[in-house]
């Protein structure tokens, strides 16, 4: 019998958690799990502080989602906003905003989707999962 590859067999996919807050990095880190929905590979999570390291790992090219903190110093919402100018076929990206009400900022970054603070794991775990889904199909 021929062996078709599970998501369990798969590769990790990479998924950057860029926030200057531990706290937060920590929150996404415990929603995601080892791997958001059953039907998906497991997930490594490669986490930054600051906004250089979150370019270089952006810029390494293999992440598969990048989940930015909005009310990070400097702002998630313009790191968004500059990758999705200058890498091509840049992963999505999953915002964190201070409140439902600046989901707008998060259109002007571009952002693929956008969870507001306080985060329900649930919603962060659904979003991430879907984002994940179109871009291995994409792939």
């Amino acid at each position: 019998m021929e062996s078709h590859g599970s998501a369990a067999q798969a590769a990790p996919v990479k998924v950057l958690v860029y926030s200057s807050n531990r706290e937060v990095r920590s929150k996404v880190a415990a929603a995601l799990g080892t791997r958001p929905a059953a039907d998906l590979p497991a997930v490594e999570l490669v986490e930054t502080a600051t906004e250089p390291a979150t370019i270089a790992a952006f810029d390494a090219g293999d992440i598969s989602l990048g989940i930015l903190d909005g009310e990070a110093a400097p702002g998630g919402m313009g790191i968004a906003r500059q990758v999705k100018d200058e890498i091509y076929n840049c992963p999505p990206v999953l915002v964190l905003t201070g409140r439902s009400a600046d989901a707008w900022l998060a259109t002007w970054s571009r952002a693929d989707a956008v969870i507001p603070q306080p985060m329900s794991p649930f919603d962060l775990a659904r979003a991430a999962a879907e984002l994940l889904r179109r871009r291995m199909a994409s792939a």
